[in-house]
């Protein structure tokens, strides 16, 4: 069983290598369940090498790797599995190539979107952005509304992306969601160890119905 708690999506920019690389052990260390390796403007040899190097970590500390979008760098490094969204290989092929074995995740932001891929064998859902920067209390309700009805109406784990930080994950405490991702609240983060123990706390009680 793969826990999607607190998935870490990474986000190489403003770090040397081996400032990035001291973060993703920091978080495998404290908390995280899952890393989502997700870095564009990259040429394919530079991906795989990165993709080889956080593997290194990921598998010392039993956390699984997902390659965002790309297959062939999922399949190259024999990464746990691959991420893709409404614009990259259709879910049936990406399936077809990465066999049964490997986690399939797919982002989908409406009911019909993930339907779809819960058919094509998705293995987890992705629905973001849940609080885009300065948007309208409206929708951010909208946004919430729409992640509880995926959640109803599909019976694989749905993790919710967008915006989400330590302070709002509350507004999540009855949403179902199997877990959230997160970006710069992690790697942003002045004390990664101290900031994924906290979320995975956070976390704990939101899931738990008792987020205060």
């Amino acid at each position: 069983m793969i826990d999607y708690s607190l998935y870490l999506v990474t986000d190489r920019t403003h770090f040397s290598k081996e400032e990035f690389l001291s973060i993703i052990v920091a978080a495998c260390q404290h908390g995280i369940t899952l890393i989502q390796l997700r870095e564009k403007d990259i040429t394919t040899i530079e991906y795989v090498n990165w993709a080889r190097d956080v593997k290194q970590i990921t598998d010392n500390y039993g956390v699984p790797l997902i390659i965002n979008d790309r297959v062939d760098v999922c399949m190259a490094v024999d990464a746990s599995g691959v991420h893709i969204g409404p614009e990259d290989l259709p879910v049936k092929e990406a399936r077809k190539i990465i066999g049964e074995d490997k986690i399939l995740g797919v982002s989908a932001n409406d009911v019909p979107a993930a339907i779809s891929a819960y058919k094509d064998q998705a293995d987890y859902i992705g629905v973001g952005s849940i609080f885009k920067k300065n948007q309208p209390v409206e929708r951010q309700m909208a946004a919430l509304k729409q992640l509880k009805s995926i959640v109803t109406d599909i019976p694989i784990p749905v993790v919710a992306i967008g915006g989400l930080t330590e302070t709002n994950l509350y507004l999540l405490r009855d949403s179902g969601v199997a877990g959230v991702a997160m970006i710069s609240e992690i790697m942003q983060s002045s004390n990664v160890t101290e900031k994924t123990k906290q979320l995975r706390r956070s976390i704990q009680l939101m899931k738990g119905g008792i987020y205060h």
